[in-house]
């Protein structure tokens, strides 16, 4: 079955930086998109960043652009977000998500598969 484990969650102080993976199994990890998504306290969840199958297109949340890379490592059926210049609205929920799809979707409904999640808690 299809399966998303997110890791790498934990305190930060402001400025910090934290790398997110997300390991995945139970399909074929190079015909599909993988998001991102956070959901902080009291908040709707929020797409983060997504990468298609290829890896050759990623896409970002405006408030985390040039703050976020996301990657993908297909030796490991892994992908990374690697988040710099973290700032206390960052602190959310972060879960992996996908849609079994190349591309991707930009509708929270429309990804079918997710992670339990990781917490990142900016904070000083």
């Amino acid at each position: 079955q299809v399966q998303l484990v997110e890791s790498g969650g934990g305190l930060v102080p402001p400025g910090g930086s934290r790398k997110l993976s997300c390991t995945t199994s139970g399909f074929t990890f190079d015909f599909y998109a993988i998001g991102w998504f956070r959901q902080a306290p009291g908040k709707e969840r929020e797409g983060v960043s997504c990468i298609s199958s290829s890896g050759g297109s990623t896409y970002y949340l405006e408030s985390v652009k040039d703050r976020f890379t996301m990657s993908r490592d297909s030796t490991k059926n892994t992908v990374i977000l690697q988040m710099d210049s973290l700032e206390p609205e960052d602190t959310a929920l972060y879960y992996c998500t996908t849609a079994l799809t190349s591309w991707c979707p930009t509708l929270l409904d429309e990804y079918d598969y997710w992670g339990q999640g990781t917490q990142v808690t900016v904070s000083s």
